[in-house]
């Protein structure tokens, strides 16, 4: 039983090498020009979503740098904008590089995608009759305004699903941003009053964390 257990703790310890050598070969690392990458020239952009400029792709990552998209989408939404970006802060753990994010889907096929760290199936149905339906999942990690408008119309959504009164002492913006990370039907328990588990729990302390800190950025 414990060899079985230092197995298993063995392989979890490869796994975020895995991560970053895949990284490093997507951009480049094997000194090959033969590398693949997901074609960017010729995605169409929707009139309110403006390709962010490739000069930005292996930059430094500042959620405070998206504040005017933060602003805008979040207006248009009709959810606060503060919560908007104290969620960007929540997402900002991992290095959000198109690169590094394709090469981590490769191996876990079911990882988010850009700034927001949305999933494939939350965007295609936040999507759905927005100016943006004919944009692609995959654009996320390149188009960082993108992300910023598809995860101010999901808060939208989930917002929606929220009966007029719950029993749950959190707030909206709290139930909101544990709906975004666990998903809708988890937040509609959380509101009827059912205790959120540690990775919910864990999710809304880093938001209170940021919450701050978000709601100056957003104030400029």
């Amino acid at each position: 039983m414990a060899e079985r257990r230092r197995r298993r703790l063995g392989w979890w310890l490869v796994l975020p090498v895995l991560a970053l050598a895949l990284w490093a070969w997507a951009r480049g690392g094997d000194g090959s020009d033969t590398k693949s990458a997901a074609p960017q020239s010729s995605v169409k952009p929707s009139p309110s979503a403006s390709r962010t400029a490739s000069a930005d792709k292996h930059t430094a990552y500042d959620p405070a740098d998206y504040a005017p998209q933060v602003r805008t989408y979040a207006k248009k939404a009709g959810i606060s904008a503060q919560l908007l970006m104290a969620i960007l802060y929540n997402e900002s753990y991992k290095p959000h590089d198109p690169d590094f994010e394709r090469s981590w889907q490769r191996y876990k096929t079911d990882s988010a995608f850009g700034i927001a760290n949305m999933h494939r199936a939350a965007f295609d149905d936040t999507k759905r009759g927005r100016d943006f339906a004919d944009r692609r999942w995959d654009e996320l990690p390149d188009d960082r305004t993108l992300a910023v408008e598809a995860a101010a119309w999901h808060l939208h959504d989930l917002a929606k699903q929220l009966p007029a009164h719950w029993t749950s002492a959190r707030t909206k913006d709290e139930l909101l941003a544990m709906g975004y990370n666990a998903g809708g039907g988890n937040m509609l328990a959380f509101a009827r009053g059912v205790r959120p588990g540690s990775q919910a729990q864990s999710y809304l302390d880093t938001l209170h964390n940021n919450w701050d800190k978000a709601g100056t950025v957003v104030r400029g």
